[in-house]
């Protein structure tokens, strides 16, 4: 992908204000879609050398998520359904990537399941931790380019595909997976739809990563609103790769959750969740630990749960109202962000009420099953105060030379920088439910194979976590 440079918006006058008499609704919408230049031509010299910068830190990425498990090392181990059920599947069923588990489709997990597949079979583990790994810094990657719109500062939009990658909570459940990896995809999609990309490569990605998504996770068609005002404010069908791919994955899905529902295996037989709970899931499990899980504890451990969650909980508002209070441009994005974050949040733990009454932020074993629905809310936490950072830097780039004005910027930036940094390095590496449930794969390999190797022995039962499949020793490699 290439570096985006960003255009001017326009004055917030003429975004607000679509017609005399009032603000139009298309006028409101506008300020989502902030416009992307086309990047000034670049030396041949100087493209391969942003080509190397961005291929390097996405390798840094991968070795950082590769490193933040304990224990025993991701590529040692295979985690949940990447060992029940869809490596298994991959094994007996080659290449039927469109299956339905847990009521939908989950494509891309599926796919990683089946490229291990081509490995020897005691290098599986390493293929499903280097995939995830590679998904999530990729997505960080993603979203430092998709962000241009609305993050001018380069430094801050690393900033923030940084914090997609070392994202605190994403250790419990999500990192160094197949089975995690549309959790990253959830994140980065949201910024998808909001990207303007300029080049047929963006628009490719883009369109990739939306349906990529939406394939993967059921949770995406929650993004509808989001498409419907970028369909409501971009007239250009060249402006809308991205709604096609999202489009076309949410009709992939369609087929899939009819299925689930209709044999009886969908989370939409079940009884849902009440509104109670995932609205006291929000603030415990998004709210308390979205400035770091261990500074969470210590909060919780020091005050209280209800009064650690409130007084987050007002530090959280204090920024937000701020930032739309002082920021009428980013008001449209802020609002979306907060909105999206909240309804992904309470429709996860409405359709999966058992999550809800499990506390992520206390560490007891088996009981944190509900900390990949925290990622994106609070990543989208995170990214509001990115975006309004970003704000005062441009606002001291245009011109402002009274001294409050220019100290503001500093202290902003630093305050950002200290929270996310501190909770980088306080949350870097913890023993957490991924670590718990990493069964060791060189045993478990070395077990198949002996079975295998028996006289005339064509096919074995595996006994994984769940239930028992039969397997061919002939696509055991």
């Amino acid at each position: 992908m290439e570096n985006f440079a960003v255009a001017e918006r326009p004055p917030r006058d003429e975004a607000a204000h679509g017609a005399p008499g009032g603000p139009d609704i298309r006028g409101v919408l506008g300020g989502l879609f902030p416009d992307v230049a086309v990047p000034a031509p670049r030396a041949p010299g100087r493209r391969a050398l942003i080509g190397a910068a961005q291929v390097a830190a996405v390798g840094v990425g991968v070795v950082l998520l590769l490193m933040r498990v304990p224990g025993r090392p991701s590529w040692d181990g295979i985690y949940g359904e990447d060992f029940w059920m869809f490596l298994p599947q991959a094994l007996q069923r080659p290449w039927q990537l469109f299956s339905t588990y847990a009521g939908y489709e989950q494509l891309l997990p599926r796919l990683i399941a089946q490229f291990a597949t081509y490995f020897p079979l005691p290098r599986a583990a390493l293929v499903f931790a280097v995939s995830g790994a590679l998904v999530g810094a990729g997505c960080g990657l993603f979203v430092f380019h998709a962000s241009a719109g609305h993050v001018r500062s380069t430094p801050l939009r690393a900033v923030l595909g940084a914090a997609l990658v070392l994202m605190p909570v994403a250790l419990m459940e999500v990192v160094d997976s197949g089975v995690g990896t549309p959790w990253y995809l959830l994140s980065a999609t949201f910024w998808a739809l909001l990207w303007r990309p300029r080049t047929r490569s963006g628009m490719a990605v883009a369109a990739l990563m939306a349906f990529t998504t939406a394939t993967s996770m059921v949770l995406a068609v929650l993004f509808l609103p989001l498409v419907a005002a970028r369909l409501i404010v971009l007239r250009q069908l060249r402006e809308h790769a991205v709604t096609a791919g999202w489009l076309a994955g949410c009709l992939v899905q369609v087929p899939m959750v009819l299925s689930g529902y209709l044999s009886g295996q969908s989370r939409l037989n079940q009884q849902p969740g009440s509104l109670g709970h995932s609205l006291a899931f929000y603030a415990h499990d998004v709210l308390l630990p979205s400035f770091g899980w261990h500074l969470a504890l210590r909060l919780q451990s020091a005050a209280g749960r209800t009064l650690a969650t409130a007084g987050v909980a007002i530090a959280l508002a204090a920024m937000v109202g701020a930032i739309l209070r002082t920021q009428p441009a980013n008001r449209p994005f802020v609002v979306t962000a907060v909105l999206a974050g909240f309804v992904l949040s309470v429709s996860s733990t409405t359709l999966t009420p058992n999550v809800a009454t499990h506390p992520v932020v206390l560490y007891l074993p088996g009981l944190e099953s509900g900390s990949r629905y925290t990622v994106a809310p609070i990543f989208l936490l995170e990214a509001v105060a990115v975006v309004g950072v970003d704000h005062l830097l441009r606002r001291r780039a245009d011109g402002n030379r009274r001294r409050v004005a220019r100290l503001r910027p500093a202290m902003a930036v630093s305050a950002l920088v200290l929270v996310l940094a501190s909770s980088w390095i306080a949350d870097f590496r913890y023993a957490a439910f991924r670590s718990e449930r990493n069964w060791n794969w060189a045993v478990i390999a070395t077990r198949w194979r002996l079975e295998c190797g028996r006289p005339h022995t064509h096919e074995i039962v595996v006994h994984t976590a769940v239930i028992a499949q039969t397997l061919r020793c002939d696509r055991l490699r």
